[in-house]
């Protein structure tokens, strides 16, 4: 099989440009293989991390066709255009050392911030070892097949436009000490969790669970603290809990949102923030979205019900 592999090359310092490749290949051979081949037969002085070759280590992901994934685990047949061509590029959301080969400074940074351990530090430790239940072990299996190859924390949005959120790879790590049973620092994980950094920074545009090669879904770990930081009594309460909890107030009275009255009680009592929603209230009201009175929907009660049967299941779960 023909194929063209067209790499993103780039110094530290100097401009990105694009080199193309030829090679003829056997259908079912990796992309990862197919770079070696480059690198072993072409040019000698492409640049790009490798380790396992099997799936395990994370060490090769990079943007295969515009996605971030792992080399060694996409095949040519796979990701190969009618014309037989692929598009290979770094990783998103972090600066490039050389070619494919990205700086990770950021992504352990983050990773460290949300205290990736499990802690027994005010527990006395066992003669053997601390057991679990397989449920309680199956709590964590998925968070905890994360192999950290940063493919989520390239496809970031919330990344991008805000670099001290901590990212998808770090708050599934969260996820998953915050479930394992032996963990004793719930309620300091959830003050620190429970910040615009953390869990609320997420904009759930999905591209996370999307792009994981391990099916850790890293959203949904992040929905799962989420949760927990919401029927938290101590919690302390921040904008995006209120914006979620007035939105589900709303909708259950009348079944649909009071956009007049909805950002007043999400903002409460922040003087600034009031005040920077005079110009937003204008433009409301020019648009005729501030009606005098806010009347319910049709079939209200059913969507009451709907609702409530949801926060029953997960109260429940």
């Amino acid at each position: 099989m023909e194929i063209t592999i067209r790499i993103r090359r780039q110094a530290e310092s100097g401009s990105p440009d694009y080199k193309s490749y030829g090679l003829d290949v056997d259908p079912g051979t990796t992309v990862l293989d197919a770079l070696m081949r480059i690198k072993g037969e072409i040019d000698g002085t492409l640049a790009f991390r490798k380790n396992c070759r099997n799936a395990i280590c994370g060490s090769c992901a990079m943007r295969i066709n515009g996605r971030s994934a792992l080399a060694c685990a996409n095949r040519i047949r796979d990701v190969a255009d009618a014309r037989g061509e692929i598009l290979i590029q770094p990783m998103g959301n972090m600066p490039v050392i050389k070619d494919l080969v990205v700086d990770m400074t950021s992504f352990w940074k983050h990773l460290d911030q949300v205290d990736p351990y499990v802690s027994t530090a005010a527990r006395r430790p066992p003669e053997k070892e601390f057991l679990q239940t397989p449920e309680q072990r199956a709590a964590v299996e998925q968070a905890g097949n994360c192999i950290l190859c940063g493919a989520c924390y390239s496809e970031c949005n919330s990344r991008e436009v805000n670099p001290n959120f901590v990212g998808p790879h770090a708050l599934a790590k969260a996820q998953r000490v915050m479930a394992d049973n032996r963990d004793d620092r719930t309620a300091q994980r959830h003050a620190l969790y429970n910040q615009p950094e953390f869990a609320w920074g997420c904009t759930r545009c999905f591209y996370c669970n999307e792009v994981c090669p391990m099916g850790v879904q890293p959203l949904d770990q992040i929905q799962k603290i989420r949760h927990e930081l919401l029927t938290d009594k101590a919690a302390q309460p921040n904008t995006a809990m209120r914006h979620r909890r007035v939105m589900v107030r709303q909708i259950k009275e009348s079944g649909w949102l009071d956009e007049a009255s909805f950002a007043l009680q999400v903002v409460g009592r922040d003087f600034k923030g009031l005040w920077n929603l005079v110009p937003l209230g204008v433009r409301m009201a020019a648009k005729g979205k501030m009606p005098l009175r806010h009347r319910p929907i049709e079939n209200c009660a059913q969507v009451r019900d709907l609702i409530e049967e949801i926060q029953k299941e997960d109260a429940q779960s």
